[in-house]
């Protein structure tokens, strides 16, 4: 199996700035799209950003030019940067990753989320 761990939540005010991390561990043979995710109280979860593991992106326009997505294939970990930040960016923020594990001599796919970071930016 694989397990997603997420770091870097936190309370910031309106125009600040943090950077999120999520990490994969587990016997993973590849990783395809890593993704950040976000769930505000009384709305659906939506897509903030993926990256394909050949390094395509798609942002929603709610965060282009603000939020930047990076990953490092080395480490299996995905980054979301995220600048000028507005208090409608308020949200549990959570990662989101496809890959090929090992599941003893077979390879099987799978899509995994993270356990959720909570963002909050105050006006």
């Amino acid at each position: 199996q694989v397990q997603l761990v997420e770091s870097g939540g936190g309370l910031v005010q309106a125009g600040g700035s943090l950077r999120l991390s999520c990490a994969a561990s587990g016997r993973i043979f590849s990783i395809n799209d890593m993704g950040w995710y976000r769930q505000a109280p009384g709305k659906q979860r939506e897509l903030v950003v993926l990256v394909t593991n050949g390094g395509v992106t798609n942002y929603a326009d709610s965060v282009k030019g603000r939020f930047t997505i990076s990953r490092d294939n080395t480490k299996n970990t995905v980054y979301l940067q995220m600048n000028s930040l507005k208090p409608k960016d308020t949200a549990v923020y959570y990662c989101n990753v496809g890959c090929l594990y090992y599941s003893g001599s077979s390879l099987r796919g799978g899509d995994y989320w993270g356990q959720g970071t909570q963002v909050t930016v105050s006006s």
